[in-house]
């Protein structure tokens, strides 16, 4: 007998700030960490206003540096997912999987692997050739299409990916993306020479999500008194 596939709730939070889609991911890891009998995985989709965020390793950005990006009118949060800076802002496509690896598999390389196999059967269906490379995130040529960067505690996964849609790429002129010199940023729009919205590539997420990590998704909904 077949094992049933794992169930996924999906939670479309709209435009939200950084600040305040940290408290909803930390929210959904508890709501795992609390439950001993019910699996509440799940994928936060949402969007941010400018924000530039950096991952653990925080020594390469002080106190001066953070004050200059701010003074561009961005906010700049540190975090306590893997990776170097990277910025997150309109026309971007990010997605939180709060996911119990215990449901599909409890290995962290096989999770941030999916992800990116995820994205590149997303970059597919455009017509798009993308790829993976020696660093995380998926590319397309020397240009990096999607931003990966998790946190994974007691196999429960936060933070995730961050896909360009049609983000004004200016933004990324002010770092170093991802702390990978000589490489460059895209986005669909720019690949495909057209507009390219977040509501659009939606869809086209799911979908490929749905089939990588052999799961079922459902619609569910956040109240903001949760």
């Amino acid at each position: 007998m077949y094992p049933l596939k794992a169930a996924v709730e999906v939670i479309q939070l709209g435009r939200i700030s950084y600040g305040r889609a940290l408290q909803v991911q930390k929210l959904y890891v508890r709501r795992h960490l609390d439950s001993k009998d019910k699996l509440h995985n799940a994928l936060l989709l949402c969007e941010h206003p400018p924000v530039y965020t950096i991952g653990i390793r925080q020594a390469l950005y002080p106190f001066e540096e953070e004050q200059r990006l701010k003074l561009l009118g961005a906010e700049f949060f540190r975090s306590n997912r893997g990776g170097l800076i990277t910025f997150h802002g309109p026309g971007q496509l990010v997605c939180y999987p709060i996911l119990n690896l215990g449901c599909f598999k409890k290995s962290v390389r096989w999770y941030v692997c999916e992800l990116e196999r995820t994205v590149i059967n997303l970059c597919r269906k455009y017509g798009i050739k993308a790829a993976t490379s020696p660093n995380t995130g998926v590319w397309v040529g020397d240009n990096k299409i999607c931003a990966i960067g998790i946190h994974c505690g007691r196999y429960i996964t936060s933070h995730g990916l961050a896909l360009n849609c049609n983000t004004d790429m200016g933004w990324f002129e002010n770092i170093v993306p991802c702390g990978i010199v000589g490489k460059g940023v895209t986005s669909l729009s720019q690949e495909l020479g057209r507009d390219v919205s977040i509501e659009e590539s939606i869809p086209r997420l799911l979908e490929t999500f749905s089939d990588q990590f052999d799961c079922t998704l459902h619609r569910g909904e956040y109240s903001n008194n949760e």
